[in-house]
């Protein structure tokens, strides 16, 4: 089986899937473990992989996920213990006395506190501090969670080109230079689109405005307040430990503070979290297995999609050694192919044209795979028309850093759908032309200052 046939499978198999989640003919899980399973079977026939090999690419699959499962499930205890001890409600009301009923100021909130939340450029954890913080004031200000994460994910993007952060890292390794310098060369890019992102939150504020969010809004008077019934009240005063509060607030900051300084694996400050926050808040073995069984629900449905993104992962993305020699991954057979396929007159234009695929090509290519992959492909090409190599990396960094985290390829996006209850799909409907408008006016930003040449 040649490697074109075997991109062409790899693009038919991204296609199914999108079209499927889009039509909600069945849940992301299934989807993820349905079509690359396809792909899988026809690769065996054809001759391009054997069994073993499709064992060992699944295995590796899930060494790329599992962490992440793992943080989400500790996650979703942890914080879902703090809502039930009543650290959020204290929170949320303080927010609620600074911004009022001004919506407005809870997205331009929102923004502020993913900009700060991504310093340390992991995706993951900045989602487990804005969406659990955030999402009862949306709620209750009868707001979209959607919107929530497109302000979120923008300002997620653009504090990923930090120099510590993975995609800059992995093009500057690919360049051969220092990952500070390539983002010194990215900071007047970076800068902009700050300011940019408190522009898309105060559109996107204005917007809800409109559609009727907010205290006195029109879908309050519709909706009427978002309130709890009595039984549920009665419960959650139960579950409250306002005594506790301090305590909560110290150990939130300590878990926070464990993920910045990345002493250990994400999800190992989160385990420890877990452990003494309900050891502190609810002894007792009885009740114990109360708060656990009440959020097992979501944890088991977010698990359940990263362990089919696992099987997508590894049948896409990884590749195997046969005798020493490397078999092209999936993912790199259709890079090679986009690559082959461009006209010379494009290649003239090699960082504008990347610059502007990056968005939709983000819902194919994981970030490994894009930098590492694709970015020497378009330097070699980028080569034979005189273009320098740095262009093309700041191209492929800014404008792929803004559609990171709409990428059902990465599996901090699934985690901050599921913290958010949104089905992915209605997450990319809603920030897909949002990102895509944003990377192309930071190219253009870009092009302005000369970092990219027209």
């Amino acid at each position: 089986m040649s490697e074109t046939l075997v991109a062409i499978l790899g693009f038919l198999c991204i296609i199914a899937i999108v079209v499927t989640l889009f039509k909600s003919k069945t849940l992301p899980s299934i989807a993820f473990i349905v079509f690359p399973t396809i792909l899988a079977l026809i690769l065996v026939v054809g001759g391009y992989y054997t069994m073993d090999d499709m064992g060992s690419l699944i295995k590796s699959g899930f060494s790329s996920t599992s962490p992440t499962a793992a943080l989400f499930v500790f996650s979703v205890l942890y914080f879902g213990i703090m809502t039930d001890a009543g650290m959020f409600d204290v929170i949320i009301n303080c927010l609620m006395k600074l911004v009022g009923g001004n919506v407005i100021g809870v997205t331009l909130m929102t923004a502020v506190i993913a900009l700060i939340g991504h310093l340390d450029g992991g995706g993951a954890s900045t989602f487990c501090i804005v969406v659990p913080a955030m999402l009862p004031v949306y709620k209750r200000l009868h707001m979209r969670p959607t919107s929530l994460l497109r302000v979120a994910v923008l300002a997620m993007g653009v504090l990923n080109l930090m120099p510590w952060a993975g995609p800059t890292m992995r093009a500057a390794t690919v360049l051969g230079v220092e990952p500070a310098s390539l983002w010194s060369t990215l900071i007047p890019i970076q800068i902009f689109g700050i300011l940019l992102v408190f522009v898309v939150a105060f559109i996107t504020g204005t917007m809800e405005v409109k559609r009727g969010a907010g205290f006195n809004g029109r879908l309050a008077e519709i909706e009427g307040e978002v309130v709890l019934d009595a039984a549920e009240q009665a419960e959650k005063s139960d579950l409250a430990r306002p005594k506790l509060f301090w305590f909560n607030i110290f150990l939130t900051i300590a878990v926070i503070a464990l993920l910045i300084y990345d002493i250990f694996p994400s999800y190992v400050p989160f385990m420890f979290g877990v452990a003494v926050a309900i050891l502190v808040n609810y002894p007792g073995a009885k009740m114990q297995k109360k708060i656990i069984n009440s959020h097992a629900g979501p944890a088991l449905m977010m698990c359940s999609t990263l362990m089919g993104a696992a099987v997508l992962m590894g049948v896409l993305v990884k590749s195997v050694t046969v005798n020493g020699v490397e078999i092209n991954s999936v993912i790199t057979c259709m890079s090679n192919l986009i690559s082959a396929g461009m006209p010379d007159i494009l290649g003239h234009h090699l960082p504008l044209v990347i610059g502007i695929l990056s968005v939709p090509l983000a819902l194919a290519f994981d970030t490994d795979s894009y930098f590492y992959g694709m970015l020497p492909v378009m330097m070699g090409i980028g080569a034979g028309f005189g273009i320098d190599a740095t262009p093309i990396a700041v191209a492929m960094v800014v404008c792929r850093n803004c559609a990171t985290f709409i990428s059902p390829m990465v599996p901090a996006t699934l985690l901050g759908v599921g913290l958010a209850d949104v089905d992915i799909k209605d997450h990319i409907k809603n920030s897909f032309l949002w990102v895509w408008g944003f990377s192309i006016l930071c190219m253009i930003f870009a092009v302005v200052l000369g970092i990219i040449p027209l």
